[in-house]
């Protein structure tokens, strides 16, 4: 198998780097490289850069709107936007309840909820994991019971990542309760706006708010809003983790990082008048680092020059695994390079603009926060145990 880019793959690698370098703001840029909240707003105007530029829904047919690139150009754009500083791509509409519309909506659902997705007319969250149901997503307990043209939800959906923007929320929800645990699931989209639908937010350990419990009291929401059909949300929500997983894997985050730690170890003193980089301890951990990063990037490669149209199998969990490790690594080491200056921490030194009373670099503020926040990698899509069960079952057929 050739990985080499062909002239075709790196002609587009630069058109990818010329738009970049003339399209992102500046100012959402140095929020990224600074490790510094980036606001909705933020997301929003870089989403609508993007789909102005015909960019907004990279993995997207283009009879729906999107670029119809493959995956080597998928995978070369997701680089390229994480290196150079771009912020996360927001995954809830684009790769998660885009990909599922497409492939099982009805025509008159994609035609009413597609084409507001790639300018992020309608922000979108992620209803899955419940009190007790994350890795045992099939345990869930909210109900919709339906009632003529509608159906009638109740009960707790937590982790809901960016609930507290969002306008729509895609939510599995169980339609038969008689039924195994995986046969009597449903998907439904939800109006966050519709009356009984609240929204409580959850403080993580930086303190930070991105994330929600969403709380269902009798909740109306029209049958119209079903996806596919009753009872088969489980084969819906399989398909949509596979291609959450696989944008986990986070490579343009891993590469961006990875040139931020070297960027940091060679101011950081290591105490003996020179710097970190000066340490080869620590050159031996960033060596080490960089190599698990480019063979992840091998991986992907591999796993883009193979794709054949298929729905993501048992490689989304390998590279979701992957990279949710590397990028913890990285946290880890930049926090290991700032050192005592990391350790000082207040949220406020993470908004744009704030200056930090501690005395060393201004990186150094937040390294702690981005340790904390790269703790929750290994969690989220589907914690790092389920996922080697799921490897284990589907390629050693244990």
């Amino acid at each position: 198998m050739d990985l080499r880019p062909t002239a075709t793959e790196q002609a587009f690698r630069e058109e990818v780097r010329a738009f970049l370098k003339a399209n992102l703001p500046a100012d959402i840029r140095d929020k990224v490289l600074g490790h510094q909240r980036v606001e909705k707003d933020d997301f929003v105007r870089w989403h609508r850069i993007l789909h102005a530029h015909g960019w907004g829904a990279p993995g997207w047919p283009k009879e729906f709107g999107g670029t119809g690139w493959n995956t080597m150009q998928r995978l070369i754009f997701d680089i390229e936007t994480g290196r150079a500083g771009a912020p996360w791509f927001l995954p809830f509409g684009i790769n998660m309840i885009g990909p599922v519309l497409i492939k099982y909506a009805s025509p008159e659902m994609q035609a009413r909820f597609l084409p507001r997705i790639p300018a992020i007319d309608d922000f979108w969250c992620q209803g899955y994991s419940e009190p007790g149901s994350g890795s045992d997503l099939a345990s869930l307990r909210t109900s919709a019971v339906r009632k003529g043209d509608r159906y009638i939800v109740n009960g707790q959906k937590t982790w809901t990542t960016m609930a507290h923007f969002a306008d729509w929320i895609f939510c599995l929800v169980r339609t038969n309760p008689e039924a195994k645990p995986q046969e009597g699931i449903s998907l439904l989209l939800i109006d966050m706006k519709s009356p009984g639908v609240s929204v409580r937010p959850i403080v993580t350990l930086d303190g930070g708010h991105d994330v929600n419990e969403t709380w269902f009291e009798d909740v109306e929401v029209p049958v119209a809003n079903l996806v596919g059909e009753e009872n088969r949300g489980w084969t819906y929500a399989k398909y949509l983790l596979g291609h959450e997983r696989t944008g986990i894997a986070g490579i343009g985050h891993c590469y961006r990082e990875l040139r931020l730690l070297k960027h940091y170890a060679a101011q950081s003193p290591n105490g003996e008048g020179g710097t970190m980089l000066d340490d080869v301890r620590m050159r031996d951990k960033i060596a080490r680092i960089e190599m698990d990063v480019m063979a992840l990037e091998m991986l992907l490669l591999r796993v883009a020059t193979a794709d054949a149209g298929k729905a993501p199998g048992p490689e989304a969990s390998i590279v979701k695994i992957r990279g949710s490790e590397l990028q913890q690594d990285i946290a880890m080491l930049q926090l290991e390079v700032a050192g005592p200056h990391g350790w000082p921490y207040s949220p406020q030194w993470l908004e744009a603009g704030a200056e930090c009373p501690v005395n060393g670099p201004a990186w150094a503020a937040p390294a702690v926060s981005t340790y904390f926040d790269m703790r929750k990698t290994s969690i989220y899509g589907g914690a790092t145990e389920v996922q080697k069960n799921i490897i284990s079952r589907m390629i050693l057929g244990l």
